[in-house]
Order: C-alpha cells, then structure tokens, then sequence
C-alpha cells in the first residue's frame, strides 16, 4: 500500500481500512511528505546511498507494519517489489488519493505512477482517488470507495497479472453516487500545471481547474455527473480494453 499524499494524509488510512477488512495481507510504504505529481519517478533521498526509511504506527491499525519513506512512491514500489518487502507484494494499492485522477493527466500522478510501476514487474495494482476540487470546502468523505472496493478489488484478483486500474469515486455518500461506469481518459484531466510567475531567477508553476467540458463518456465526463468510473491502464499493443465493460456487463446479468 503506498500513495503520492503521504504517510500521514486520510485517504492511506481510508485504504488500509478496506484493505484490512478485505482480509488481505497489508504493508504500507507511503513517501513521508506530499509527493503529488511524482509519476512513475524513482527517485529518493538517500545518505550514504541508503533510501532514509522510517518505522511508523498507524493510528487505528497497530498491527499493520508501516513505513515513511524519502522518497516517491515509483522508487518505493520498485523497492518493495525487489528485495525490501519479504515476501515481495503480489498486489499494489494507492491511495486514496485527494483528487480525481482523470484524463490523459493520469500519466503524472505519482498515485497512478505507483500501480503502472507495479505493472512493469508484472504486479497487478490498483489506484483509488477521490473527486475533490483543488480549494475544496467541508469535510471529506474517505469512505465514498467502501461499497465499491470490495467488487473493484474481485476483478483486479482475477484479471492477468500487471493489470492496472484506475477508480475515481464523486465526493458524496455513497447512497448518492449513480451506477459504476467503465471511462476511457479524457483528453485532458480535471487540473493543469500553467506558469504563474517568470523571473531573471526562475519561474513559477501553479495549479488550475481545466475550464473546457470533457468529452461525453469519458472518465472526467462520467465522474462530473455523479458516477464513479472505472479504468484498465494498458499498453497499446493489448486487448481492445475490454475487461471492464465485460466485467460490468457481467454484473448486471447476474443482478438481473
């Protein structure tokens, strides 16, 4: 279990609550400071060549073995996946992420960077983010994903190994949210990076909400209007992206 918000933000402990009721094996290892638009970086602090590394306890789960690590989680995944963890992970989850990860703008969310390493060493993953605006207002609601985990988590355990997927969840109770939606990416995602500020010495990023409507069906489009989406991240060169709208489709014949 890792993410890019940090050891101590509540979408990790939100994850690890479903993740422990699901009655999986947990380990988190989550960067020790926000590390939000890391990608897939596999970079680190280190002293000596060592990653600096530090042992936690999380509030409500005592019993789950937790680390801060210096560093981003695509270096944290590569870590536990190659000789840190013992036994190496067979899943990875990240978040939930303060956020929706939407669009083409997944590619870098250090969220989504996390379980897309996961899949270069053949690990399935899957990255769990929350609809919030960039200047949000009230309280969240961490648990908006606890209906929908359980379900999203039977696919990914069945799917091929290496498959990544992406869930968005609307910021509301759950009795509020419309039916879970397959989305492919928009072409944009919910926020974009601009220059603020340029100066003799440096310039300055900052952060906008994207102002255009995404296209229809997309995961932005899907998410705006009430629906939690769900996305398979793969290469090119596989399937038509087919699992699931099929697992979906699925589903539905079953409730019917």
């Amino acid at each position: 279990m890792t993410n890019d918000d940090g050891i101590d933000s509540p979408g990790i402990a939100a994850l690890t609550r479903l993740a422990v009721a699901a009655g999986l094996d947990v380990v988190v290892a989550a960067p020790a400071t926000q590390s939000s638009g890391a990608s897939a970086a596999i970079t680190a602090v280190r002293e000596e060549g060592r990653t600096i590394v530090e042992r936690r306890e999380l509030p409500d789960h005592p019993d789950v073995p937790a680390w801060a690590v210096r560093a981003q989680p695509g270096h944290i995944v590569v870590a536990a996946l190659t000789g840190w963890l013992d036994p190496a992970p067979d899943l990875v989850l990240s978040g939930i992420n303060h956020g929706a990860n939407v669009g083409r703008a997944v590619l870098h969310s250090g969220t989504v960077g996390a379980i897309l390493t996961a899949a270069v060493h053949d690990v399935r993953g899957l990255a769990v983010s929350l609809d919030v605006a960039l200047h949000p207002t009230g309280e969240r609601r961490w648990d908006a994903a606890d209906d929908l985990f359980p379900r999203v988590l039977d696919l990914l355990l069945d799917a091929p190994p290496g498959t990544s997927l992406s869930l968005n969840v609307p910021d509301r109770p759950a009795e509020a949210h419309r039916k879970l939606r397959h989305a492919r990416l928009a072409t944009f995602g919910a926020v974009q990076a601009r220059v603020d500020e340029v100066g003799p010495d440096g310039l300055r990023l900052g952060e906008v909400e994207v102002g255009t409507e995404p296209e229809e069906g997309t995961d932005g489009a899907l998410l705006a209007a009430g629906h939690p989406t769900l996305t398979a991240l793969r290469p090119v060169a596989e399937d038509e992206g087919r699992l699931v709208p099929d697992w979906l489709a699925h589903a539905e014949r079953v409730r019917a």
